[in-house]
């Protein structure tokens, strides 16, 4: 059973559940930006942590931790543009559910870089 404080592991299940809510949106002129987007952004959360915690400083891991937190933001708009999209609910539920991930990673990153000086 994984642990939901592990973040390394929390972080990368986020990105496969977006690698997934991608797969199964409908493509289209407007979908593919936003989906492309989503992917960068929602992905990135767990790179940059794996990458803060093999920082080589304190200044290194603070700025890693900052660009997760700013990533996370960012999914979160993604996933809201994202669902302006459809009128599919489950895929919108989907969405709802990455989002408000997506906002305790943007909580949990902004206190840890506070701890960190």
């Amino acid at each position: 059973m994984t642990n939901k404080y592990d973040l390394e592991d929390r972080t990368a299940r986020f990105a496969e559940s977006i690698i997934d809510l991608c797969k199964k949106w409908p493509k289209n002129a407007i979908t593919l930006p936003l989906i492309d987007q989503l992917i960068r952004a929602g992905t990135s959360i767990g790179a940059n942590y794996c990458e803060a915690n093999g920082a080589s400083s304190k200044k290194d891991f603070k700025n890693k931790i900052f660009i997760c937190k700013k990533e996370s933001k960012e999914s979160q708009y993604w996933l809201r543009l994202l669902a302006k999209t459809t009128d599919d609910e489950s895929l919108k539920k989907n969405c709802r559910v990455n989002w408000q991930e997506a906002k305790e990673f943007s909580m949990i990153f902004a206190s840890i870089a506070n701890k960190t000086t």
